[in-house]
């Protein structure tokens, strides 16, 4: 104990802090800004690709520059996800080195852990694998809206893992890739808004049907909305009779995204149409019929008891 106290001993470790300070903090400042570089290289680099190939996809012939986005932003986000894992496992190992610790036990026992949470993780490698093909089979991409289990939302982030929706009241849906079962996705290089028009029975359907296409080609005639129609309107024909109405369906082939508001657009339009024109929307409701036409009825039903 009393060498602890002696001046020789906290001379000698006033020494070797000294020494280490001269000779190890340089070389660690100097890993650390390597590091920093290297961060903020991989980003640039990142950036810089993301935006060559989205200069490059532009000038392809028949490749919707909307599409191109959705997929290089998506593809390079995974990229920069995995360069920074990189680089921080790189720099880990470094420091590690630099201060004296041997990392080739460490490099065995990762190996074996790894191996270890492997065989504990199934439901983790699958989730990883499942993103692997979300992203290589190019299912869905950064904003897409999709369906996914049954929830609809905009695609905020696709992760290996995990993917990341956003509905119209602004909650996050966020779902394991391995256990998706069901993804549609409904803005991939073309979406569409399907009408159901209901009309009364007494209307003439030809007439109907002349009127809906001469509002479908107004709304392809027009400034804003004609940008993002991408085809004329199909007037599909009479597809039901409902209990008060004639439906008739039609289909607009929009770019992706802009189905709703081109829906909506035309359902306004068309409702001006049908004024001036006099056709009826109908309503549900009930006709009673009195007198002498019900006694058919009461006589059945006497009769069957």
């Amino acid at each position: 104990m009393e060498r602890f106290f002696s001046q020789e001993y906290w001379i000698g470790i006033a020494n070797l802090l000294v020494d280490w300070t001269i000779k190890e903090i340089p070389v660690l400042l100097l890993i650390i800004l390597m590091f920093i570089i290297m961060l903020r290289l991989e980003k640039f680099l990142v950036v810089k690709l993301r935006n060559l190939m989205l200069h490059r996809a532009s000038h392809y012939e028949g490749v919707m520059k909307s599409e191109a986005e959705k997929r290089i932003v998506t593809l390079m986000g995974i990229v920069r996800m995995v360069g920074k894992l990189v680089i921080w496992i790189i720099f880990v190992m470094i420091i590690l080195r630099q201060l004296g610790i041997d990392i080739a036990p460490i490099l065995a026992g990762a190996g074996i852990i790894g191996l270890a949470v492997g065989f504990g993780a199934q439901e983790l490698v699958r989730d990883f694998i499942s993103g692997f093909f979300v992203l290589l089979e190019d299912q869905i991409r950064k904003g897409d809206y999709a369906i996914i289990n049954s929830v609809g939302g905009m695609v905020e982030k696709i992760e290996l893992r995990t993917i990341t929706l956003r509905d119209m009241t602004g909650t996050v849906h966020i779902f394991q890739n391995g256990k998706i079962d069901t993804l549609s996705n409904m803005t991939k290089e073309w979406s569409a808004i399907v009408l159901d028009i209901g009309v009364a029975y007494k209307e003439d359907v030809d007439a109907v049907m002349q009127v809906m296409k001469e509002v479908g080609e107004e709304l392809a005639a027009d400034k804003e909305f004609g940008k993002q129609i991408m085809e004329p309107i199909e007037i599909l024909g009479l597809d039901n009779f409902a209990d008060s109405a004639i439906v008739i369906k039609a289909r607009i082939k929009t770019i992706p995204l802009s189905q709703w508001a081109v829906g909506r657009e035309y359902r306004r339009k068309l409702k001006y149409a049908f004024d001036q024109k006099n056709i009826e929307i109908p309503f549900p409701h009930t006709t009673v019929y009195w007198g002498e036409e019900i006694k058919p009825l009461d006589l059945n039903i006497k009769k069957q008891a």
